[in-house]
C-alpha cells in the first residue's frame, strides 16, 4: 500500500525489482525542462514524461509472436512446427545464405556512411542482455549452457554458441493493452531520441562522471595520460581495471559503452568529445556571464542538433551497418595506404598508438563502402570470427541478429510486408521477383519451407534496392516511419519552434561532418560530403573552403547590470531564466547531492532575493538507485508508516 511506504522504501523496491515508478508529470514543470533535454529523456513529452526515456520498454508496431503467446521465442522448442515445418537454425541460415567470402565496392558511398549508421544506431537504441538480476539469482551461466533455460537461448551448432536473452521490461504501464501487458517486452536502456546520448550518457550519474566539473568550464572530461601531436585530447579511460579491452590497453569511456567495438566508433566518439569542448570554450569567450552549467547545456544542445542535421540523408541511404562491414579496415595517411587492421572488436587503444584518429578517419572517408547484394551479405570475418569483449569464443553476427529477432518475438517477414502495404510472398516466383536472384530465393525457401517462416531481418536484407537507394521497399518503409517518429515525437528537434533562433538554425544547417573533422583533427583536405565517395585530389576541398559554424548567433547580451552574477555553488550550479518576466537564477545540484535552501533567486531592487543554496551529499537511501549485487533475501526492507 503506497501510503504506508516512505520514499526510501519505494526507491529500495525500485532498486530490487529494477522497475522504476512512473514519472509524475508535475516533475516536468519548470523552465529547465522547457529549455534543455533531461539526460534520460524524461519529460520530452510533458503529459507522458516516460515516453522515449531511458530504461523504458520498446514500443511495438505489431504484437509480439512468442511460441507460448507470452515469452518463449520462436525456435525455443526446436521440434515445434511452424506452418508445417521446423524453423531453420540461425547458424545454418548464416552459413547457407548470409555468409560471403568477399564483397564488392560501392561506387557512390564511402565507408564513413556505414560507420555513421552504426554510430547513430547507438544513439537511439541499446537493449541490455540478461546478465544480472533474476538471471544471476538462477545461477545459470549462459556461456556454458547448451539448453534453452531462461535467460539462456544458445545458438545451436556443432558447438553451442552462447546467447543471453534481452532483459525483460517491467509490466507495461498505464494505457497499455492487456495483450502487451501479458507478453514479454524488451527495454531500451538509452533515450530513444537522437540527442547525442552516446556522447553525454543517459543517466545523471554517467553524465556527472563524463563531465569536467572541477574545471568549471562546461567541458567534458578528457584522457589524463595521452594527447595527440597537436595537444588534442583523447577519450578518458574507464576507471575499472583490468580493462576488458586487453592487449595492455584500457577501454575508453564515453556516453555509450559500445565505443570500444571498433576503431571507427572510437574515432567518431573522439571527434564529438573534442567538438563539445571546442564549442564550450568559444561559448564562454563570447558569453562570459554564463555559468558553467549554461555553457555545458548550450554546447550539448548544439552537438545534439548537429547529430540530427547530419542524420537525415545518411540513414535514408543505408539499411544496416552490419552488411556494409568490410573485411579489412584501411588506415589511410595522406591518402596513402600504410597498414590494415582487421575490423574486430578488440582494437580499442590502437588509435592512440598508431598516430591518432587521423589514419582511421582518412580510411573511412577515402575508402568505398562494401556493396550489399542478395548473394553477398555479411563477410566471413563477422560470421565466423566475430570477437566480442569478454567472450571466450568466436561468434556469428548474422546468427546473433536472427536469434535476437526471435528472442524479441518479432513477427515474420510477410507480416511486416503486410504492415507496410506491400504484397505478401506466397510462392517462389513471388520471392524471386522481390529478391531479383532466383538462386537466393530458392535457398531461402528451401531452408524455411514456408514464406511466413522467413525472419524479417533476412527478408529485408535480400530485397532488391529501390532506385537511387541502398534499401529494398520493406526497410525503406520501416526506416522512413522510424525517422519520421524520431523527428515528430521530439519536442527538442532542432527545427521545432522555439528550440533555436532562425539565425542559429541557418548556422546548424550549413555545418557538415567534414567541418567537424577539420576542426578536430590534423586533416586539411576533405570531400564536401564525406559520405559520398570522392577521388583524391579532384574530389577534395581544403578545409578553408568548408563552411564553418559561427557561434555569433549564440551571443547573449547580459542582463546583469543590476544584480551582478550569482555566487557559485559547490557541487551544483545555476541557469538563468526569465519565466516570470524577471531575471531568475534557478539552482540545481549535481547527481549525488541534495539541495538545501532556495531553489531559485530573483533579481529585484538590485539584489538577489535569496542566498545561494547548499548542495549536500545525499544521505544513504536517498541517492539514485544503483544495481543490486545480491538477491533480495540479503536485504532487509523496513516498512514504516509515512505519508510519502
Amino acid at each position: 500500500v503506497s501510503e504506508l511506504l516512505s520514499r526510501e522504501n519505494l526507491e529500495l523496491l525500485a532498486e530490487l525489482s529494477q522497475c522504476p515508478t512512473e514519472t509524475d508529470p508535475a516533475v516536468c514543470e519548470g523552465s529547465h525542462h522547457d529549455k534543455y533535454r533531461s539526460i534520460s529523456g524524461v519529460c520530452n513529452n510533458r503529459q507522458n514524461p516516460d515516453w522515449g526515456a531511458a530504461n523504458t520498454a520498446l514500443v511495438r508496431w505489431l504484437p509480439a509472436e512468442y511460441e507460448d503467446g507470452e515469452e518463449e521465442p520462436r525456435g525455443w522448442d526446436p521440434q515445434r512446427l511452424h506452418h508445417g515445418s521446423q524453423l531453420p537454425p540461425p547458424r545454418r541460415v548464416s552459413r547457407e545464405v548470409v555468409r560471403t567470402s568477399c564483397k564488392g565496392s560501392d561506387a557512390a558511398y564511402s565507408q564513413l556512411l556505414a560507420d555513421w549508421g552504426q554510430y547513430i544506431d547507438h544513439d537511439v537504441t541499446l537493449t541490455p542482455q540478461s546478465l544480472s538480476g533474476a538471471a544471476s539469482w538462477a545461477q545459470r551461466d549462459c556461456r556454458t549452457s547448451c539448453g534453452n533455460l531462461h535467460p539462456c537461448f544458445p545458438i545451436q551448432d556443432s558447438l553451442c554458441m552462447p546467447f543471453h536473452r534481452s532483459t525483460p521490461a517491467c509490466s507495461s504501464r498505464t494505457g497499455s493493452g492487456i495483450l502487451r501487458a501479458l507478453q514479454r517486452q524488451q527495454l531500451n536502456a538509452v533515450s530513444s531520441f537522437i540527442d547525442a546520448s552516446l556522447v553525454y550518457g543517459h543517466t545523471p550519474q554517467l553524465q556527472r562522471d563524463l563531465r569536467d566539473l572541477s574545471g568549471r568550464s562546461g567541458k567534458l572530461a578528457v584522457n589524463g595520460r595521452f594527447r595527440d601531436r597537436q595537444g588534442r585530447p583523447y577519450l578518458p579511460f574507464v576507471a575499472a581495471t583490468p580493462s576488458a579491452c586487453g592487449r595492455g590497453m584500457e577501454c575508453f569511456r564515453a556516453g555509450d559503452g559500445r565505443v570500444n567495438e571498433g576503431l571507427p566508433l572510437i574515432a567518431l566518439h573522439t571527434l564529438w568529445l573534442r567538438e563539445h569542448n571546442r564549442l564550450a570554450e568559444t561559448l564562454k569567450l563570447i558569453n562570459q556571464h554564463w555559468s558553467p552549467e549554461a555553457v555545458f547545456q548550450e554546447a550539448r544542445k548544439i552537438v545534439g542538433a548537429l547529430h540530427q542535421v547530419r542524420v537525415r540523408r545518411p540513414l535514408q541511404d543505408r539499411c544496416s551497418s552490419h552488411t556494409n562491414i568490410t573485411s579489412l579496415m584501411p588506415l589511410n595517411k595522406n591518402l596513402g595506404l600504410i597498414c590494415f587492421c582487421v575490423y574486430r572488436s578488440n582494437e580499442c587503444g590502437v588509435c592512440v598508438c598508431a598516430g591518432g584518429i587521423e589514419p582511421t578517419l582518412r580510411g573511412m572517408v577515402a575508402t568505398a563502402a562494401a556493396v550489399t547484394a542478395p548473394d553477398s551479405l555479411l563477410v566471413e570475418e563477422v560470421t565466423e570470427s566475430l570477437l566480442v569483449l569478454d567472450s571466450q569464443q568466436n561468434l556469428d553476427l548474422a546468427a546473433l541478429n536472427l536469434q535476437r529477432g526471435r528472442d524479441h518475438g518479432l513477427p515474420g517477414y510477410n507480416d511486416w510486408r503486410d504492415f507496410c502495404g506491400l504484397k505478401r510472398i506466397a510462392t517462389l516466383d513471388d520471392l524471386a521477383e522481390v529478391v531479383r536472384d532466383r538462386r537466393v530465393a530458392e535457398k531461402i525457401l528451401h531452408l524455411y519451407q514456408h514464406p511466413d517462416n522467413i525472419d524479417v531481418w533476412l527478408g529485408g536484407l535480400v530485397e532488391n534496392f529501390l532506385p537511387g537507394s541502398r534499401t529494398g521497399p520493406l526497410f525503406a518503409c520501416l526506416i522512413g516511419k522510424q525517422m519520421k517518429l524520431l523527428r515528430d515525437g521530439d519536442r527538442f528537434w532542432w527545427e521545432a519552434d522555439g528550440v533555436f533562433t532562425r539565425q542559429q538554425r541557418e548556422q546548424l544547417w550549413k555545418t557538415s561532418l567534414s567541418r567537424i573533422i577539420c576542426e578536430n583533427s590534423d586533416i586539411q583536405e576533405i570531400p564536401a560530403d564525406p559520405f559520398r565517395l570522392a577521388q583524391y585530389p579532384a574530389g577534395f576541398l581544403h578545409c578553408s573552403a568548408v563552411p564553418a559554424l559561427s557561434l555569433e548567433a549564440w551571443r547573449d547580451e547580459p542582463s546583469l547590470r543590476l544584480c551582478g552574477s550569482p555566487r557559485p555553488v559547490d557541487n551544483g550550479d545555476f541557469l538563468f531564466s526569465s519565466r516570470s518576466g524577471k531575471l531568475t537564477a534557478q539552482y540545481a545540484c549535481f547527481h549525488g547531492f541534495q539541495l538545501e535552501g532556495a531553489t531559485e533567486a530573483v533579481c529585484e531592487g538590485g539584489v538577489w532575493s535569496a542566498d545561494p543554496p547548499r548542495c549536500q551529499r545525499s544521505a544513504p537511501g536517498t541517492s539514485s538507485p544503483s544495481p543490486c549485487s545480491a538477491p533480495p533475501s540479503c536485504r532487509t526492507l523496513r516498512v514504516s508508516p509515512s505519508r510519502s
